[in-house]
């Protein structure tokens, strides 16, 4: 797509407008969301119950320790990996070299934060320190986005994301307009896709757990069980690394303050949000409920896994015996749609498990207080804008072959409703 052809294209999220008021607002709703955590009502609506002052945001020990926290992960993003994947070929031909050793990064931080802990590190006085460190990260992740954005003043055409560059620059700087900035073979994206928000998240959780504890002798069940689900999400997401290399976020985002600040502010900060209101806002958990809820959460991972394992397969070898036999469709870019199995049930079956296992990390808190399932109501508004940009990106790649798929697979995320 070229310069002229990308100020043409439709613009998302509302446009420049849109964008400008998403830069206020998605800090603003993860500073709320943290201030009702810790408050008494504990309101997803309404204003917080103070505001709190630069002296208790700003912190230059909490920026240090964010700073250690970053060069952490780097350090284990650049140990031999176990596999070195290639990428999508671009618009260049070429295809960039991506190291899979995101689960061997959180089993190494695992054992590093075990010694310190051992050794007398206070990972349960991280709660307090929320605040200032999300301060801290939103202050680094526009500071990083802007250096992204004035890096990619410099890039060639072909190293541009479809998107991220309209000419506009409040859209592109939010939207990012390199594809797939990188220092040497060092990626940005990459890096910050999976590694020190998704890793950060469980340490988070894992600190809310050890304050727990603390503070009432003993972590309460529905703790455990929102800190067991959330390591499970994590762990899966960095032990099939290679499959995000196909995600919409590699090969088609550019890399700005949208997924910037996503990937190291937003996710640890607010999908930690259970784990939270668990914290200041203790709820009883009989053993009857603890087990539904643990198979409401089977059940989605099973859904969940199942279809992007199944989707993977496919991808990588449409000859393998366990999808073999699934119906397809065929494309004019030479590739397959796959029209039955998991992928013949609905669209998108793999946002389905999502969003059941999103509920069952929300049932633990309770029915008292809406707060809890914040993550499930933005994760279902996510998903389901996600899946409309899915299906016009796929519909303009597959054309009547998309059409035909559609036809033949009418609900996009969950059968008989959507």
């Amino acid at each position: 797509m070229t310069p002229r052809e990308a100020s043409q294209a439709p613009l998302e999220f509302g446009g420049p407008l849109g964008v400008t008021a998403m830069l206020l607002l998605l800090p603003a709703t993860m500073f709320h969301l943290l201030l009702a955590a810790r408050s008494g009502p504990a309101r997803l609506l309404g204003p917080p119950a103070y505001l709190p002052g630069l002296e208790e945001l700003w912190s230059p020990r909490v920026l240090l320790l964010l700073f250690i926290w970053l060069g952490l992960q780097v350090a284990l993003y650049l140990l031999p990996a176990r596999k070195v994947a290639e990428g999508l070929e671009l618009k260049d031909k070429s295809r960039l070299r991506y190291p899979i050793n995101g689960f061997q990064a959180l089993v190494l931080t695992a054992v590093l934060v075990g010694l310190g802990v051992s050794a007398g590190l206070p990972l349960g006085a991280l709660p307090g320190m929320l605040l200032p460190m999300a301060f801290a990260t939103t202050l680094t992740s526009f500071i990083f986005s802007l250096l992204l954005y004035a890096k990619a003043l410099a890039a060639p055409v072909s190293a541009l994301a479809p998107g991220g560059n309209s000419g506009n620059h409040i859209y592109d700087f939010f939207l990012g307009r390199e594809l797939n900035p990188r220092l040497g073979s060092f990626d940005f994206k990459y890096f910050c896709e999976l590694r020190p928000g998704l890793i950060g998240w469980v340490i988070i959780n894992l600190a809310l757990l050890m304050q727990e504890a603390e503070l009432r002798g003993s972590p309460s069940l529905a703790m455990c069980l929102v800190n067991g689900f959330q390591l499970l999400y994590v762990g899966d997401a960095l032990w099939y690394e290679e499959s995000v290399l196909t995600t919409m976020d590699i090969i088609h985002d550019g890399f700005g303050f949208m997924l910037a600040f996503g990937d190291l502010a937003w996710v640890p900060f607010t999908y930690s949000l259970q784990a939270q209101f668990l914290l200041y806002h203790p709820q009883p958990l009989g053993l009857p409920m603890a087990l539904l809820i643990c198979f409401i959460k089977a059940i989605g991972y099973y859904i969940f896994r199942g279809a992007n394992s199944q989707k993977n397969t496919f991808r990588k070898n449409p000859s393998d015996p366990s999808v073999a036999g699934l119906e397809t469709i065929p494309t004019a870019t030479g590739r397959q749609l796959l029209v039955s199995g998991w992928w013949g049930m609905v669209r998108h079956p793999n946002y389905l498990g999502d969003l059941i296992m999103a509920l069952a990390w929300s049932l633990p808190c309770g029915i008292s207080h809406l707060l809890p399932y914040f993550y499930l109501l933005y994760f279902t508004a996510l998903l389901v804008h996600r899946e409309a940009r899915d299906e016009q990106q796929c519909l303009r790649k597959y054309g009547r072959a998309w059409q035909e798929y559609c036809k033949r697979v009418p609900y996009r995320i969950l059968p008989y409703v959507y």
